[in-house]
């Protein structure tokens, strides 16, 4: 799926997303973290083998939300659900944090990476269905 100009901006403001994978018994498990678009793909960093990212390499489904701010012409808030599949890259982390950072951190304040930090993981979202709230669903929710 081609993501949209309201999709992108959206992935591309500071907002929160709330990823939710599954864990091996099948139950959801849900980080807080940061994203951008980048090409077709959602991106997110990670310096450690964190419990997402084991979830990933055993189960690429995943589910993405995230508040967006405004409100429709009914008084709901925005909001944008992403449903995809995921892959994990090693290493490139520190790099993909340091360009996903200028969206989340004050202008000027670069992301405090710790000294030499490890390589990390990277995840990678293939779209493939957009719902919410806003100018991305034609139906409302």
């Amino acid at each position: 799926m081609v993501l949209t100009d309201e999709v992108r901006a959206a992935l591309s403001a500071g907002n929160l997303a709330h990823l939710v994978t599954l864990g091996a018994d099948g139950s959801p498990q849900v980080s807080v973290i940061w994203v951008m678009p980048d090409g077709d793909e959602i991106v997110a960093a990670h310096l450690g083998r964190h419990q997402k990212v084991r979830n990933i390499e055993r189960d690429p489904r995943v589910a993405l939300s995230m508040v967006t701010g405004g409100v429709n012409e009914h008084g709901l808030d925005n909001y944008l659900v992403v449903y995809g599949s995921a892959r994990i890259t090693e290493g490139d982390a520190p790099e993909t944090l340091r360009r996903i950072s200028v969206a989340y951190m004050p202008p000027g304040v670069e992301f405090p990476l710790p000294p030499n930090p490890p390589p990390g993981f990277v995840t990678h979202i293939s779209v493939e269905r957009v719902s919410g709230v806003g100018p991305w669903s034609s139906e409302g929710g």
